[in-house]
């Protein structure tokens, strides 16, 4: 089994002085949810995730290697970097680069060698209430893979693309879920080969055709900054008193996940998926200090999905992050009676009737 140890390079065998890489990242959405976490971004429980299709981040990288007689900036340990949001300076950004760099520093020893200018831009809405941190820190570390792989010619696809998962979690846990695979588990779990705390890996096992083009549309109900940060959350689970008994959960849902891929019963699949949802929000709402993340739009969508599905049986379900936004999601075969029922009931509870429509996709592309 690989340990972080195994991602510290030995000697690179090339050079390189300066170029650029590009690359886009999907969000993801959790089917069993992380949270809760231990010391260098390890999670409590494993998690299951679709990784997206449309709503993602594009990120270029361009670096060009310093001149070694230059003294190096205090000021930034050594870090050189300019980070461009669409095409402009964006300082409130640059915090997280540099904790991110400053994490990944041991993996990547090349970093302090190049002044790099990172510059980036969502798919979708800035602050559309879409977490765009797996996404973009995903995009960021598939460009210094790339640069590594340069760096490191004999490097192996495998080994690539198990570092660049590796290294997102470093810059945000979920964004080992957006590198590689339509299903990714992060976390080490008993019945799934290969499964790993360090990094996600693309579910093992059969995957019924149910599942292909599996559509999520995400509605934006609440579009404003997070109430309380992944970190701060995660936090909470800290001597929550339910703590335990939510982690055995999250692996017993992953378990009975296992067999619903295989067998495509729709229905199960429906109550997994919406019970890990609620039980992430009655986890905030049980802890120390306590937080409700839904606003009363969410649970007016909520049980008219309930009722439509009721009454039609149509499986249709939903999810929520640590947020207000719901996350539709149900297969292709019965797209346009969900998109008539969206635009006939659900819609008046989006913020400015916003609504985002997505799909599986399949990870990380190289442009």
């Amino acid at each position: 089994m690989l340990t972080a140890n195994d991602f510290i390079p030995k000697k690179y065998t090339s050079d390189i002085t300066k170029g650029n890489f590009e690359w886009s990242a999907p969000s993801n959405i959790a089917l069993v949810k992380y949270w809760g976490k231990k010391d260098n971004q390890i999670p409590a429980n494993p998690s299951v995730s679709f990784t997206l299709n449309n709503c993602k981040t594009i990120t270029k990288l361009s670096f060009s290697k310093k001149n070694t007689s230059t003294p190096l900036s205090e000021t930034n340990d050594g870090f050189s970097f300019d980070l461009l949001f669409e095409g402009k300076p964006k300082e409130d950004f640059k915090p997280k680069i540099q904790k991110f760099l400053e994490r990944v520093f041991i993996y990547l020893p090349f970093l302090k060698d190049y002044h790099f200018t990172i510059d980036t831009q969502n798919t979708f809405p800035h602050s559309s209430g879409i977490a765009s941190s797996a996404s973009g820190m995903a995009a960021l570390a598939m460009n210094f893979m790339s640069l590594e792989k340069t760096l490191n010619p004999e490097m192996t696809e495998e080994y690539f693309y198990q570092k660049a998962s590796f290294l997102a979690r470093l810059g945000s846990g979920s964004a080992c879920r957006s590198v590689k695979g339509s299903v990714v588990v992060w976390g080490n779990q008993a019945n799934i080969k290969g499964s790993s705390d360090l990094f996600g890996v693309e579910f093992p096992n059969a995957i019924h055709k149910n599942f292909n083009n599996y559509q999520d549309t995400i509605l934006l109900v609440d579009k404003g900054e997070k109430q309380v940060s992944s970190t701060v959350g995660h936090d909470l689970m800290h001597n929550h008193p339910y703590a335990e008994r939510r982690f055995a959960q999250a692996h017993e849902n992953l378990d009975k996940l296992i067999t619903i891929f295989e067998n495509g019963n729709l229905e199960e699949f429906i109550k997994v998926v919406e019970s890990e949802a609620l039980t992430l929000h009655a986890m905030m709402m049980t802890s120390m200090p306590y937080f409700i993340l839904m606003k009363p739009n969410t649970l007016q969508i909520i049980n008219a999905i309930w009722k439509f599905r009721a009454e039609t049986k149509i499986p249709v379900c939903f999810t929520l992050d640590a947020g207000a936004n719901v996350h539709v999601l149900y297969p292709e075969n019965v797209t346009e009676k969900v998109l008539q029922f969206i635009q006939d009931e659900l819609v008046v509870f989006c913020q400015n009737g916003q609504y985002l429509c997505d799909k599986i996709g399949d990870g990380a592309i190289a442009l």
